[in-house]
């Protein structure tokens, strides 16, 4: 059994050890931002009032961008969240803590779910931010996938 788990791990990490490092190159900045406001609003000058629109930070638009470009992107986010009974920020933050690489549906569910869902509502990549799930997340998978030991 635990050859078998070693083996799925080195699979896991060869077919994502790429994507992930991609995605570390954010963690001095996801380290700085997490807890914070990333988004504001402009809404015209002082004469003019429009609507308000969305002005996100451009390292979070190029976190989104990159993230959406790997292979950790799963349609069906949706699955995960029902089969784990996630329904809230603290679940996911439970859920990612104690991932191991074998979890790997739960790493990329839970992205999935940020990003995908931001696509449409881009607040949701701000409280990705706000809620530290983006943080948990890279913290989580960079410390698995770039160990020494297999997990």
């Amino acid at each position: 059994m635990a050859v078998q788990d070693e083996k799925l791990s080195t699979r896991i990490r060869n077919e994502y050890m790429h994507d992930v490092e991609i995605l570390s190159r954010y963690m001095n900045w996801l380290e700085k931002t997490s807890g914070k406001q990333v988004e504001s609003f402009y809404d015209g000058d002082e004469k003019q009032k429009l609507i308000q629109i969305p002005i996100y930070d451009s390292n979070l638009l190029a976190f989104v961008k990159d993230a959406r470009k790997t292979g950790l992107m799963d349609r069906n986010y949706r699955y995960v969240y029902t089969r784990y009974k996630i329904k809230t920020c603290e679940d996911e933050l439970h859920l990612i803590r104690h991932a191991h690489l074998k979890d790997i549906d739960i790493f990329k569910g839970i992205l999935s779910s940020y990003v995908m869902r931001g696509q449409t509502k881009g607040a949701v990549w701000a409280e990705g931010i706000k809620n530290g799930v983006f943080l948990e997340l890279m913290r989580r998978m960079t410390a698995l996938f770039f160990a020494t030991n297999i997990d």
